[in-house]
């Protein structure tokens, strides 16, 4: 018998989705998505028996910040959704380490940025999330190497993802060089680097997406910068937003090649050759303080999913739909626990 949960994930996995054609969904992927948020389910319920409910993974947040999300006037061709008219969007922004585990800044990890507009009328959630990475791709092309590298995970053996077996032909040397790439970035602030969606979304009815941040303001990095304490990250962007702003230029780009483009394989990176990023927004971070007890807690409350969207920017491919259940699994359990009502934030 299904229970309230179980219900839940039933209906976000099965419930189809706006088409697009050039998804293709594998006939094994409702089953694939499953086991993953099963396992993701378990994983979060059995880490609370040593203390609050998290994420399953960004677990480490450096902090949430206030900013304002500026679209830029554009060519007719590209006003669509977001972007649709010159305006400003209230946002919070959650900078994060990758992994599911607390550890030290210096240990070599994936960094993200969640981006999240509010006062977004044509959004169920009155939100549009915009989430990003370190690194313009993925290692994981789609829900059965999720399931995968899930199972490792537990089982404390990543290399047997990359190695799963004695046969050559089974190696994936190309996700391992990502892994490697991503591990081996050295960042000294979360506010000095470029993210990327990694991952494509519409623009759109026919069209898909990829979209990536970029600095815009005056690096932070300094001969003071600190680079040995747990938390430098976090401690270098307070330093940073203490006296100065900080900004991003927000950039789309667009899939002008749906074979060498694939919305399928997040491991492909789109040749910016053929589509260069254009931007179509500025973020401003204003000067402030973020480190209080009460705003870290806040940060830990919110939720973030690719799927708190408009339909104009829905996300696509067998990664983004794994997505769907498994940080809508990974917000409903962690709020339950932690007896927290899960609630969409409308301003500051």
């Amino acid at each position: 018998m299904l229970n309230k949960g179980n219900l839940l994930l039933a209906l976000i996995t099965f419930l189809p989705t706006s088409a697009f054609s050039n998804e293709r969904v594998p006939a094994d992927e409702a089953s694939a998505i499953q086991e993953i948020t099963r396992m993701v389910e378990e994983n979060i319920r059995a880490e609370t028996k040593q203390g609050p409910a998290h994420r399953d993974v960004h677990f480490k947040a450096h902090g949430c910040v206030k900013a304002e999300f500026r679209v830029l006037p554009l060519p007719a061709s590209m006003q669509i959704g977001i972007f649709a008219e010159a305006r400003n969007y209230p946002a919070w922004i959650r900078y994060s380490n990758g992994s599911g585990k607390v550890q030290n800044d210096s240990v070599g990890d994936g960094r993200g940025m969640a981006i999240k507009l509010m006062g977004v009328e044509s959004s169920q959630s009155g939100t549009q999330d915009f989430l990003m990475v370190n690194h313009p791709v993925f290692f994981v092309r789609n829900a059965a190497e999720y399931v995968e590298f899930q199972k490792t995970i537990a089982q404390d053996a990543l290399n047997k993802f990359f190695f799963p077996g004695f046969n050559p032909l089974n190696f994936r040397l190309h996700e391992l060089a990502t892994a490697i790439a991503i591990r081996s970035k050295k960042v000294e602030n979360p506010l000095d680097i470029q993210y990327w969606s990694a991952t494509p979304y519409r623009f759109g009815e026919n069209t898909a997406m990829k979209f990536s941040v970029r600095p815009c303001g005056k690096p932070s990095r300094s001969s003071s910068a600190e680079t040995t304490a747990p938390d430098f990250l976090r401690e270098n962007m307070q330093k940073h937003l203490a006296n100065d702003d900080a900004c991003f230029d927000f950039m789309v780009q667009l899939g002008t090649h749906p074979v060498a483009m694939p919305v399928e394989d997040p491991t492909i990176a789109w040749s910016e050759k053929d589509s260069p990023f254009v931007p179509v927004a500025k973020i401003t971070i204003p000067a402030q303080t973020f480190t209080a007890s009460e705003q870290l807690k806040f940060c830990e409350d919110l939720s973030f999913t690719p799927w708190h969207a408009i339909p104009d920017h829905q996300p696509l491919g067998g990664i983004n739909r794994v997505r769907k259940a498994v940080y809508e699994t990974s917000s409903r359990v962690r709020h339950e626990l932690n007896d927290i009502e899960r609630h969409e934030p409308k301003g500051f």
